[in-house]
């Protein structure tokens, strides 16, 4: 990020977009204090944003001298995140616009759009651009919608939705005249054509939403308040959604890999490197949606599409001590079962050191979940939305089998596949899993 045009104003830090769309992140801890000389791309917070924790570096040398947020605070996007000047000098109060809450910038104060503030992914390294050029376009600025229809984020559409709004009705103030969830919730308050003049009301996602009329909630013999923050309160967000919007169906079968362990064993022993049976399951899931295609893909609901992958990019997901994460294994039907287990180490690893990064987490196909590492044999696993299908491996288990009439010890291994029923036909599905089932009991054909 060096080299980018900084604000004119140094006084304060606005938070930049930590991610494409993204409208607000919680403050998870504080890595400077009121007092504190910091250094250009100095690291000053740690912020949540999806499932990926970010350093945000402070975009020039100065002295801190105020910290806007609690930690375990959601942040929007354009507000104060911290004030500089001399050590343990606080803001004066006609710094900024009085309609401008104690830690929000004048640029929201005047409908700055959260959408359109700079952007920093990961932990990045030297200065962040929230120069004008990305301030919110006047009324009179304002670009005229093509084609009848306006421009907007999928999240933006989202948000129309959920407030029963025509989003082509809306008229954008955002850069390039796109609708900005402020134009949107303007619109629905009444506010002529939605441009805001004073600060826009902040769109948060409920970790749980509340059904209207829910009963109350018991508040006896309460032990422990735990609140939802951080990775938990994403995985909320993201299971409420996928819930909410795929149509979810399970289908259920078993695979004999006896025959299988035999050849993990041999690889074992030849490579020298312990490898468990996740990535031959990944390499003939691989090999089936090569097949049945269908089932590699996202779903585009704000343009109603189904977006068929070219590619196979395999989510998996990953138990931590915060929550589940789902890292994406790029390209997965390239890779060898060795590269595939070295990948499966490095991003489980650093899903659990809180190291990776959010592109590490998007742009998956399908995912696989490996319940059985935890003892569990068949599941219900929920999909990772917007992809259709996600596959749940049970513990494989010693069991008596039949074959040719014969009775042998042999080892099964628990599949469970759920997919999004307003794509996936049930019967592709089953013919699905049952691929991947003939794969893993016939090695062979799917590993040189």
């Amino acid at each position: 990020m060096a080299g980018l045009k900084q604000p004119a104003d140094k006084s304060y830090f606005l938070l930049p977009d930590l991610g494409e769309g993204l409208v607000e992140a919680e403050l998870i801890r504080w890595l400077v204090r009121v007092g504190d000389q910091v250094k250009e791309s100095q690291p000053i917070a740690e912020m949540q944003t999806d499932k990926a924790l970010v350093e945000v570096p402070s975009p020039w040398a100065g002295t801190i001298s105020e910290l806007c947020g609690k930690e375990g605070e959601i942040i929007k996007v354009a507000s104060v995140l911290i004030r500089y000047g001399t050590s343990g000098a606080k803001a004066q109060p006609n710094s900024e616009p009085a309609a401008a809450p104690a830690c929000m910038s004048a640029q929201v104060a005047a409908g700055v759009s959260s959408e359109d503030q700079g952007t920093v992914v990961g932990s990045v390294q030297g200065t962040l651009d929230v120069s004008s050029r990305f301030t919110r376009r006047s009324a009179e600025h304002l670009v005229p919608q093509q084609n009848g229809k306006s421009l907007a984020t999928p999240a933006v559409r989202r948000i129309a939705r959920e407030l029963s709004i025509d989003i082509n009705h809306v008229q954008g103030t955002g850069r390039g005249g796109r609708v900005t969830a402020s134009d949107v919730e303007g619109f629905a308050r009444g506010a002529k054509g939605g441009v805001q003049t004073a600060a826009p009301l902040a769109v948060s996602a409920r970790a749980v939403p509340v059904p209207t009329g829910a009963p109350p909630v018991d508040r006896d013999g309460i032990a422990q308040r735990i609140p939802f923050r951080g990775v938990r309160r994403k995985i909320a967000e993201a299971l409420a959604r996928s819930v909410q919007t795929a149509v979810h169906f399970t289908a259920t079968d078993e695979a004999d890999v006896t025959a299988l362990e035999a050849k993990k064993r041999e690889y074992s022993r030849v490579t020298g490197e312990k490898l468990s049976l996740l990535p031959f399951v990944i390499m003939a899931t691989c090999r089936a949606l090569r097949t049945f295609p269908a089932l590699n893909a996202n779903v585009d609901d704000a343009a109603s599409e189904i977006l068929l992958k070219g590619v196979i990019n395999m989510g998996l997901a990953v138990d931590t001590d915060v929550g589940l994460m789902v890292p994406v294994i790029r390209d997965a039907d390239r890779k060898s079962l060795l590269e595939l287990r070295r990948s499966i180490s490095d991003l489980a690893a650093r899903c659990r050191d809180r190291s990776i990064t959010r592109e590490e987490s998007l742009g998956g196909t399908f995912t696989i979940s490996n319940v059985g590492s935890h003892g569990g044999l068949f599941a219900t696993p929920i999909i990772n939305y917007p992809e259709v299908g996600i596959l749940a491996v049970g513990r494989g288990r010693e069991r008596v089998l039949v074959k040719d009439g014969k009775f042998y010890a042999g080892v099964v291994l628990p599949l469970s596949i759920s997919c999004d029923h307003r794509v996936v036909d049930g019967a592709t599905a089953v013919r699905f899993l049952g691929e991947v089932v003939r794969l893993l009991e016939h090695p062979d054909e799917f590993i040189s």
